[in-house]
């Protein structure tokens, strides 16, 4: 492992310790969970992220625009992949259910639903690209396909009524979606997780350019993207980001993945102000 990350995560592992033993992670109902917290929970979230974090993001300090696009890249492509085999274990600790631990919280429909139930039958659930794969082809090999920061656990038939639509307003309810709209080429989510499906989209942006092998991944403000490496609407999703800031679980997830799994971050759950100052 490099010295920059061992050194990194011991600077984030201890000021992550010192900042969040004093903030308590509310229990979250099936009903709530993924739920924005109130303003106030909201600032001290963020202003905990900047102090835990600020090491981390070293190199991206005073830069906007592509210059922090670059820099974040450069910081969040330091990562360990995992086998899309693993990413089921691995889903079972980032989303698990504050409230029952032997439970996942589905991302688009927000039930609590059993860690065992994970396959593909009716009543199963499996493990969502919010980006989806076809977006770029990049299927489910390890990189992109298997990058846990964007995949999500999700009703089989939810995730199936998904598909690989673009992200937009609009459309009928989706059966057992928690809220969630669809029409013919776009998917809404319900209001708690817009915020989680914007960032979750735009780390994927920065980290994937190109530079790896992969597709460089890009948001538009097109909706039938296609095969194209490209997914709508950025305009849209700003919004959504704005409307649902990140929340502790949230926070939680972006922190396990980074301690247990893949050892980096999304940068957007920390520092939301980048996203105005890239886009």
């Amino acid at each position: 492992m490099p010295a920059v990350r061992i050194r990194r995560r011991k600077a984030v592992a201890l000021a992550s310790a010192a900042v969040l033993a004093g903030l308590a992670v509310p229990a979250l109902t099936p009903a709530t969970a993924g739920a924005s917290a109130p303003a106030a929970q909201g600032r001290v979230a963020a202003v905990a992220a900047v102090a835990a974090y600020a090491d981390y993001y070293e190199g991206a300090e005073g830069k906007t625009g592509e210059a922090l696009k670059s820099a974040l890249h450069s910081i969040i492509s330091d990562q360990t992949k995992l086998s899309y085999s693993a990413v089921w274990n691995a889903l079972k600790e980032t989303d698990e259910d504050p409230s029952n631990s032997g439970n996942v919280i589905l991302l688009y429909s927000g039930a609590s639903r059993s860690k065992s139930l994970n396959g593909g039958d009716v009543g199963d659930w499996n493990r969502e690209h919010v980006w989806a794969k076809s977006h770029g082809d990049f299927g489910t090999s390890t990189g992109p396909g298997t990058d846990i920061h964007h995949l999500r656990p999700s009703d089989v038939q939810v995730n199936s009524i998904r598909g690989n639509k673009d992200f937009d307003n609009g459309g009928s309810a989706v059966t057992n979606g928690g809220g969630s709209l669809t029409d013919s080429d776009s998917f809404e989510p319900r209001d708690a997780v817009k915020g989680d499906v914007a960032r979750m989209i735009l780390y994927m942006a920065v980290r994937y350019e190109g530079t790896d092998g992969w597709p460089d991944l890009e948001p538009n403000n097109s909706v039938s993207n296609g095969s194209a490496p490209y997914i709508g609407k950025l305009s849209v999703l700003k919004e959504w980001h704005e409307q649902d800031p990140p929340d502790s679980f949230e926070q939680h997830r972006n922190d396990v993945i980074f301690e247990s799994y893949q050892h980096n971050r999304n940068p957007f759950i920390d520092h939301p102000e980048w996203v105005e100052s890239i886009w």
